[in-house]
């Protein structure tokens, strides 16, 4: 029988033609050799078919195998491609996720579940192959280009090492679980190496440091972003160094690595990659960690530029870096808390104490006044600090301190800042009180030229004001360490004594006042004219209560009393001033002596007028050079000498200028007109040489 000119199998024989019809046919031929079965005729010739049409289509199968492997080589197929009767990966991976299905069902019977050997073997072959694919070569593992999903396909080996472990005891089930434990160790030194690749992968990487994996090194380190420039219009709000599918991709490893008992390895590298980045960047901000002991021999310009990074590096660490770095250990570790929030404070707490060295080193340098800001700079910035250190340390992750280390170690940090801003504000305490060492040390005996102000004043006021603008912080440190005045052995009550005793800066301040007026006391009697004594010490007066008006806080803790009463003082040298300079000139413009019996006796009248001239052109002469720079105040004395002496000539000259002959007699005598007279006044305290042109 035939069809399409190939011979059919009768109905009897057409079963050979399936899988092992060669063993068949011999087992017909032994059979018919012992008699045990008999064949028709007709039978006969079909079997002999059958032989035949089997023979063809073996040798036809020879031959198109070696055609198949002839066109796979031509064209470069991968020999390792499985036969179109082998299952493929997802069939393996579906008939794997069955077994171990049925090894997590609740046990029906107390027989071990069989387990498919081949099903396992496979399915682990095609694994071990693509891991070991990665292995001494330098092409990186890119999942969008792998042959098979490979981290799901790790899990399951992870299951298949974890579920086969309850039965080892069974020689098949030892043998897989040995052979899955293998893989995985072998998948977990991929996963490692990626782990650390994928978290360089930050826009800015520097080659400092290393981490090594056993097959590879790389010299390269992870860096945060650059920080924004303030004004820029930028979000506060710190963004993640990496793009949305390398943290995906990040958090698929670490979570397969955790499962795989690999959590030491996996936050290992995660926080020595993480930290290698939070240096880096303070080292973008330009902090280089000075030693302590380049710090306490630094001199001041350099040093003050080291504070002013240091704080510039401690804000951002407080208000980016950490928060950064705590946002990415919760999105990589979104699964474990724990393992990310103790990353975390370890960082922060290792971070903090490091950075704590600087200020500490401050705190050892030598007190000297220009360094008091800075020092109030740093107090302020490790205040600050405290109540972001609290949002990093939350009460709740400091329950049960007793049994976790983490806690107190928690607690230490916070004591710690505490400590360090205490001593920064234990120095500035002792800088600002030696600002009455430096007034009490200044003794200079040569006096101000023109009676200006000194220049003390102005370096103590000025040096005020600014440490007034810290007044709530200079409050807080001197109410911290009221327990010691700023000169224990001089006046170990005056300053508690003091109506400011419950502001000991307030009251500290007062103090520096006394010591300042008294000094300037002190100074004034170096000039042996007493007028140009009222008017130096006008011009410091006026000086300091104008400062103190201009400054809210220096207002504020001096009082408003403080000020009425350095004000008066200020009148009251004023008056001191006039009386002092004024009044012997105008004795001469006095009408008594002048009329005796009813007539005006003129050589009387003559020699008031020759002294009037003398005294005013010698007041003139001096007082021109004096100054006053405060105009205020030199109007205010102008106004005074015209209102008095200028009034006074104005009436002496109208009623006795009469008695003198016109011409050259009256020149002679009256030397300044009215207008003349206010002219010169106005020309006094502007500190240059003025001199007096007679009129014609």
């Amino acid at each position: 029988m035939e069809k399409n000119g190939n011979p059919v199998l009768p109905q009897k024989f057409s079963s050979f033609s399936s899988s092992g019809r060669e063993e068949k046919l011999r087992e017909s031929d032994r059979n018919l050799s012992l008699g045990n079965i008999k064949l028709e005729p007709y039978e006969k010739k079909e079997l002999d078919l059958a032989k035949n049409q089997i023979k063809e289509e073996d040798e036809e199968g020879e031959n198109g195998d070696e055609e198949t492997k002839d066109e796979n080589a031509s064209h470069g197929e991968d020999s390792n491609t499985p036969a179109e009767n082998e299952p493929d990966f997802a069939t393996l991976s579906e008939e794997v996720d069955q077994f171990l299905a049925s090894l997590t069902e609740p046990e029906k019977s107390v027989e071990v579940p069989e387990i498919p050997e081949s099903v396992i073997d496979k399915f682990l072959d095609v694994v071990e192959k693509e891991v070991q694919k990665y292995e001494n070569v330098d092409e990186r593992w890119v999942p969008e280009h792998d042959d098979l999903p490979l981290l799901p396909a790790i899990g399951r080996v992870l299951r298949l090492s974890t579920e086969t472990e309850k039965f080892c005891a069974e020689p098949k089930y030892a043998h897989a679980m040995n052979r899955a434990g293998g893989i995985l160790h072998l998948s977990m030194a991929l996963l490692e190496e990626e782990f650390y690749l994928l978290l360089l992968e930050d826009p800015h990487v520097d080659s400092h440091r290393a981490i090594s994996f056993g097959r590879n090194q790389e010299p390269d380190r992870c860096v945060l972003p650059p920080t924004s420039t303030e004004g820029e219009g930028e979000s506060n709000e710190p963004s993640l160094p990496y793009p949305s599918e390398i943290i995906e991709r990040l958090q698929e490893i670490a979570t397969t690595m955790i499962s795989a008992g690999y959590s030491t390895e996996c936050c290992q590298i995660f926080s020595i990659a993480r930290r290698n980045a939070f240096e880096s960047s303070l080292l973008s901000l330009g902090f280089e960690r000075p030693s302590i002991d380049d710090l306490v021999r630094m001199a001041w310009e350099p040093l003050e530029g080291e504070i002013a990074t240091w704080i510039k590096v401690f804000k951002h660490a407080m208000t980016k870096g950490f928060p950064l770095e705590r946002d990415l250990a919760n999105k990589v570790f979104n699964n474990n808390k724990s393992i990310s929030t103790e990353f975390f404070q370890n960082l922060v707490r290792e971070s903090v104490l490091h950075l704590l060295n600087f200020p500490e080193a401050m705190f050892m340098t030598k007190c000297s006044a220009e360094k008091l800001f800075k020092m109030l700079d740093i107090y302020e910035t490790l205040k600050d600090s405290e109540i972001v250190i609290e949002s990093f340390f939350p009460e709740e992750d400091l329950k049960g301190e007793e049994e976790d280390p983490t806690a107190s170690y928690n607690l230490d940090l916070k004591s710690e800042i505490a400590s360090v801003r205490s001593h920064i504000g234990e120095s500035a305490r002792a800088i600002f009180c030696d600002l009455e060492r430096s007034i009490k040390a200044d003794s200079a005996k040569t006096p101000v030229p023109g009676g200006a102000v000194h220049p003390l004043t102005r370096y103590v006021m000025n040096y005020l004001k600014y440490a007034c603008e810290y007044k709530n912080t200079l409050e807080e440190i001197f109410r911290e360490h009221h327990k010691t005045s700023c000169d224990d052995d001089e006046k170990p009550d005056k300053v508690n004594n003091n109506k400011n005793s419950d502001n000991p800066f307030a009251a500290q301040l007062v103090e520096v006042m006394d010591l300042l007026n008294s000094n300037l006391d002190m100074k004034s009697k170096l000039y042996k004219d007493l007028s140009l004594s009222y008017i130096f010490l006008m011009n410091n007066g006026r000086y300091i209560t104008q400062k103190i008006k201009g400054s809210e806080e220096t207002c504020a803790l001096l009082g408003e009393t403080w000020i009425r009463n350095r004000s008066a003082d200020v009148r009251n040298y004023h008056k001191n001033y006039q009386r002092e300079t004024w009044s012997r000139v105008l004795n001469c413009l006095r009408n008594d002596g002048l009329m005796v019996k009813g007539s005006v006796q003129k050589p009387v009248l003559k020699e008031r007028f020759k002294s009037f001239n003398s005294m005013f052109e010698e007041i003139h002469r001096a007082q021109s050079t004096w100054v006053v720079s405060d105009e205020q105040l030199k109007s205010e004395l102008r106004v005074s000498i015209q209102a008095v002496v200028v009034q006074a000539y104005r009436s002496f000259k109208g009623r006795f200028e009469q008695h003198f002959s016109a011409g050259r007699q009256t020149e002679k005598y009256i030397k300044y007109s009215v207008e003349d007279l206010e002219r010169h006044v106005d020309e006094l305290f502007e500190g240059t040489p003025a001199s007096i042109v007679k009129r014609r």
